[in-house]
């Protein structure tokens, strides 16, 4: 199953709920991506598709420093899972894919 493409995830935190676009796609053989938040853009570290279930880390500092812990399921155009920020409860992630499945990687800063 492929799961590159645009993703719009929201992440139910203590804080009200996240929004973000994540960007999945291949290059060099391996899958990478890039979180794109209201205030930063991330790449993702430690991305890993096994079967349907995707995991990936990445570092954020809005609104607050964090490295967050992503483990969903994807199903089709549709994932459900979860995000941990350390020793924080873990909140509930969900996100559908977008209609446009760009598969290029982002062009360099």
């Amino acid at each position: 199953m492929s799961v590159e493409g645009t993703w719009n995830i929201v992440i139910a935190t203590p804080i009200g709920k996240q929004q973000a676009v994540l960007r999945l796609f291949t290059e060099d053989g391996a899958l990478r991506g890039v979180a794109t938040g209201e205030a930063e853009e991330v790449p993702l570290s430690d991305l890993t598709l096994q079967a349907d279930r995707l995991t990936w880390r990445q570092p954020i500092t809005k609104p607050m420093r964090l490295d967050l812990a992503f483990d969903v399921a994807v199903h089709g155009d549709e994932l459900t899972g979860t995000a941990k920020a350390g020793r924080l409860p873990s909140t509930k992630v969900t996100g559908h894919r977008a209609a446009d499945a760009c598969l290029k990687p982002p062009k360099p800063k």
